[in-house]
């Protein structure tokens, strides 16, 4: 399986994946889930690279979300400073090949030096056009419909947006991903089938792709197994198909 296989006409233009997995790859391999979060960073970056080697616009990793913080507490800390030292150590490779770096998320409520790596990262690749890399941290599908309504509800509130101004083009001017096009194809691994809060208003018409491969083990083969099968589906959009 190699990358001729590839229809380049088709691309994805957008690419959401559900990183699960790392904590049954490392137990499998009698080691702390630390080990397997490590594993899973060497991924998303791989990960990050082949999107743009392919032309994926748009690459969103659902990393950190509005539920985990009910992980032990040594875990959460540890998944807080790999995230430090990943923007650290990528943030030169980002401006070099022109990727955005995006988080999506309640960044505040992040610890405060994190959330200040974060937004740094943010703030010196917000120029590049290569590909948008979403980093979903402290991320909940709900938690941003909320932050969106509320946010519409304010301007209702001091009179310059009317409730029956409120549509569809609207409320997506208010989601974190403002400005993107909705995910082609969802991503999850480790055979899990759900999609656990992730994008919920975006992937109204998003191609799911299942995998019972561990995030660590997402390697590009992995990636372009998805790529395929996605190549061989006919998106209907609530259409009819031939």
């Amino acid at each position: 399986m190699n990358l001729k296989e590839l229809g380049m006409e088709i691309i994805p233009r957008h690419v959401a994946i559900i990183m699960d997995g790392n904590g049954r790859w490392a137990k499998l391999r009698e080691k702390p889930r630390v080990f397997g979060h490590r594993k899973g960073v060497e991924r998303a970056k791989e990960a990050s690279e082949f999107a743009l080697e392919v032309g994926i616009e748009v690459l969103s990793l659902y990393a950190f979300s509005t539920e985990n913080w009910a992980r032990p507490k040594e875990e959460v800390e540890f998944l807080m400073a790999l995230l430090e030292d990943y923007l650290d150590k990528e943030l030169p490779t980002m401006v070099e090949k022109g990727i955005r770096f995006h988080p999506i998320g309640r960044i505040h409520e992040l610890p405060e030096s994190t959330q200040k790596k974060v937004l740094e990262t943010a703030r010196a690749t917000e120029k590049n056009d290569k590909l948008i890399l979403n980093l979903a941290l402290n991320y909940g599908g709900r938690a941003e419909l909320v932050d969106t309504i509320r946010s519409l509800a304010q301007k209702v509130l001091e009179g310059s947006l009317q409730p029956q101004e409120v549509q569809e083009k609207l409320v997506e001017e208010y989601l974190y991903t403002q400005g993107q096009p909705p995910p082609d194809l969802l991503i999850r691994t480790s055979g899990e089938y759900r999609i656990s809060n992730f994008l919920l208003w975006q992937m109204a018409y998003t191609e799911f792709y299942f995998t019972p491969t561990l995030w660590p083990d997402f390697d590009r083969a992995e990636f372009l197994k998805a790529l395929l099968d996605y190549q061989k589906r006919e998106r209907r959009f609530g259409g009819v198909g031939d």
